[in-house]
């Protein structure tokens, strides 16, 4: 999979309005991306991944991450909505100051998210280990990034 394009592309398009701060949104954003996380942590703590969960933890997965990407556009007052609002909202990591293969990698996570809700895809339990692995790296990062 391709990098999403450049942020300013999508503000350009319309797909990211600037709106201005919405403290409340994204604090309530933050809280639930840490309760899904906690949650998620101790699925992967007493259950594992097998094939009756992996589409399921890469769901959580992506919430958790795209959460904290949303709270961070909402503190900077932009409001994504339509048609690639998904991945205008992962292109926004680069502006965060992430690596070129974590967003690549949260792409593809979109992309087979995605897959799994509107296409009935089954993920492997090897791709969802990585997407666990990815989330708990990132995560304190995206936090961190939504504190500043």
């Amino acid at each position: 999979m391709s990098m999403p394009d450049d942020f300013s592309v999508y503000v350009k398009k319309g797909t990211i309005k600037i709106s201005g701060v919405n403290k409340p949104r994204a604090n309530f954003l933050i809280n639930e991306s840490q309760k899904t996380c906690n949650g998620l942590k101790k699925r992967l703590d007493v259950m594992g991944i097998d094939e009756d969960n992996a589409n399921s933890i890469v769901k959580d997965c992506y919430d958790v991450v795209m959460e904290l990407v949303r709270a961070r556009l909402l503190l900077d007052g932009y409001n994504p909505s339509g048609l690639f609002a998904h991945e205008a909202e992962v292109s926004y990591l680069d502006n965060m100051g992430f690596k070129e293969r974590d967003i690549l990698f949260l792409n593809d996570m979109r992309y087979f998210r995605n897959s799994v809700t509107y296409y009935g895809k089954i993920l492997t339990v090897d791709y969802a280990e990585k997407v666990a692995e990815f989330t708990i790296r990132v995560y304190p990062v995206l936090k961190e990034k939504c504190q500043n």
